[in-house]
C-alpha cells in the first residue's frame, strides 16, 4: 500500500507558473480546431471527408497518452523529474511540426503533418494533467485544474487572435485550389514559438515532488526489466487498470462519449456551416469561426476560476451538467443566426461549457485515483476522450452525407442533441459510498 505524500500548499503564482506551458500546447490545439480543416479544404478535401481526415487525433491520443502516462509513472530523475521530460519532448515535436505544417504541398502531406503534430501534443498533454495531481494537495486540486482550464482558453484565444490578425494584415487572397493562403503560415509560426517557450518556462520554475520509498522501489523494479518487458508493461498495466478502475470513471465515459463526439462535429463543421448560412468563402468562414472561438475562449478564461466556488457550493456534477445544457443551447441557436456579430452571443454559453469540461472531470478523477497511478489514470481518462472522437471520424462522414443530407446546419444541430444527452448523463456522476470522491 502506497503512503499518501503530504504536499505543501502552493501559492497562486506557483500554480500559475506550473500551468504556463499549457498555453503553448493549447495554442497548437486551437490551430487544430480552427485552421487545420480549412487547410484540408484549401487542398481539395470534400466536406464529407473531414471526419476521417481528423482520425489522427483520436488514434494518437488513444495510443500515446495512456502509454506515456504509464511510463511516466515509472520514471524519476533527480535532475529532470517524472513528468517534465515527456512534455518537453512533446513540445519540441509539436513546435517543429507547427513550423512545417503550412508548407504542405498536397492533402496527404497535411494529413501526415497532423499525425505528427498530434503525437507531440498528446505526449505533452498527458503528463501535464498528471503533474497537477502530483503537486497539489486535495484542497487545491479544483483550483489547479481550473487554472489549466484558464490556460486552455488563453492558448486557444491567442491562436484565434493570430488567425484574425494575420488575415487582417495580409488580406484575404483569392482562393485557389491546392494553395494555402500566406496569412495562415504566420499563425502556425507563432504557435511553433509558443509551444516550446511556454513549456520551458514551466519546467524552469517547477520542481517535482520526489517519489516515496515505495514508489522508488517500483520504479527501480521497472528499470531492471528487459527492453521487451519495458515495452510490454504499459499495455499490461493499462489493461489491468481498466479492469479495476472505479465505476465512477465508467460514468464519466458515458458523458464523454456524447460530449466529445459533439465537440468534434462542431470543430469540423463550423466553417462549412458559416459558408452555408452567411454565404462566406473558406477564408471568410475561417475568420468568423476564429472570432467565435476567440469569444468562447475569452469567456472560458473569465469563468474558469469562478467555477471553483460554484462547484464547492453546488457540487461538481450539477455545475458540469448545467454547463453542458448551455453548450447544447448554443449549438441549437448558431445555425439560425445570420448576423456575424450576433453569432458571438451564444458562444458565451459555449465558453462556460468549455471551462467546465476542461476542469471539473479532471478534478473528480484526480480525487479518487492513487498517487502512484495518477499518470495512467489520466491517460485512461484521455482514452475516454479520443475513443468518441475516433468513433466520430469513422461514422459521421456517412451520417453527414446520407442521413443529414450533406447539410452543415443539420450537423451542428446533431451536435447540440448529443450535448443535451451528455448533460443528462452528467447528473449521474454521483460517486458510490466506497469511492472516496468528495463533491467539488
Amino acid at each position: 500500500m502506497f503512503k499518501n505524500i503530504k504536499k505543501p500548499k502552493l501559492s497562486f503564482w506557483q500554480i500559475w507558473n506550473m500551468n504556463v506551458g499549457f498555453l503553448g500546447i493549447q495554442f497548437s490545439f486551437g490551430l487544430q480546431q480552427s485552421a487545420v480543416n480549412p487547410i484540408f479544404l484549401y487542398l481539395g478535401a470534400t466536406e464529407d471527408l473531414l471526419p476521417i481526415l481528423n482520425i489522427a487525433g483520436p488514434v494518437t491520443g488513444l495510443i500515446v497518452q495512456p502509454i506515456i502516462g504509464a511510463i511516466s509513472d515509472k520514471t524519476w530523475s533527480p535532475k529532470f523529474g517524472r513528468r517534465k521530460p515527456f512534455f518537453l519532448i512533446g513540445a519540441i515535436i509539436g513546435s517543429l511540426c507547427l513550423f512545417a505544417f503550412p508548407f504542405s504541398p498536397v492533402l496527404w502531406v497535411a494529413v501526415l503533418m497532423l499525425w505528427i503534430l498530434d503525437i507531440g501534443n498528446n505526449m505533452a498533454m498527458e503528463p501535464y494533467r498528471a503533474l497537477i495531481g502530483d503537486k497539489l494537495p486535495k484542497k487545491q486540486l479544483s483550483f489547479g485544474y481550473q487554472m489549466q482550464s484558464l490556460f486552455v482558453g488563453a492558448g486557444t484565444l491567442i491562436a484565434m487572435i493570430s488567425i484574425i490578425y494575420f488575415q487582417d494584415i495580409f488580406g484575404l487572397e483569392e482562393e485557389a485550389a491546392g494553395s494555402i493562403p500566406k496569412w495562415l503560415y504566420y499563425a502556425f509560426f507563432v504557435g511553433a514559438i509558443l509551444s516550446i517557450t511556454t513549456v520551458l518556462w514551466s519546467i524552469s520554475r517547477t520542481k517535482e515532488i520526489p517519489p516515496t520509498e515505495e514508489e522508488m522501489e517500483e520504479i527501480n523494479q521497472f528499470r531492471k526489466l528487459s527492453l521487451k518487458d519495458k515495452f510490454k508493461q504499459p499495455f499490461v498495466e493499462i489493461a489491468q487498470t481498466v479492469k479495476t478502475m472505479p465505476k465512477f470513471m465508467w460514468k464519466i465515459a458515458g458523458v464523454y462519449l456524447f460530449q466529445w463526439y459533439a465537440l468534434f462535429v462542431y470543430w469540423q463543421y463550423i466553417v462549412p456551416l458559416l459558408k452555408n448560412t452567411l454565404n462566406f468563402t473558406i477564408g471568410e468562414a475561417t475568420s468568423q469561426a476564429a472570432k467565435m472561438s476567440l469569444t468562447y475562449n475569452s469567456v472560458t478564461m473569465v469563468v474558469a476560476l469562478a467555477l471553483v466556488p460554484l462547484t464547492l457550493k453546488f457540487g461538481g456534477r450539477k455545475i458540469y451538467a448545467a454547463s453542458l445544457v448551455g453548450t447544447a443551447v448554443a449549438l441549437f441557436i448558431i445555425p439560425f443566426v445570420n448576423d456575424p456579430i450576433l453569432l458571438l452571443v451564444p458562444m458565451t454559453l459555449f465558453g462556460i461549457g468549455w471551462a467546465a469540461m476542461m476542469g471539473i472531470p479532471y478534478t473528480m478523477v484526480s480525487k479518487i485515483v492513487p498517487q502512484n497511478k495518477r499518470g495512467i489514470y489520466m491517460g485512461i481518462l484521455n482514452m475516454m476522450i479520443v475513443i468518441p472522437m475516433g468513433i466520430e471520424t469513422v461514422t459521421f462522414g456517412p451520417i453527414y452525407k446520407y442521413l443529414l443530407g450533406g447539410n452543415a446546419i443539420n450537423a451542428i444541430l446533431f451536435g447540440g442533441v448529443f450535448f443535451a444527452i451528455a448533460a443528462f448523463l452528467a447528473l449521474r456522476l454521483k460517486p458510490s459510498a466506497s469511492e472516496s470522491v468528495t463533491e467539488l
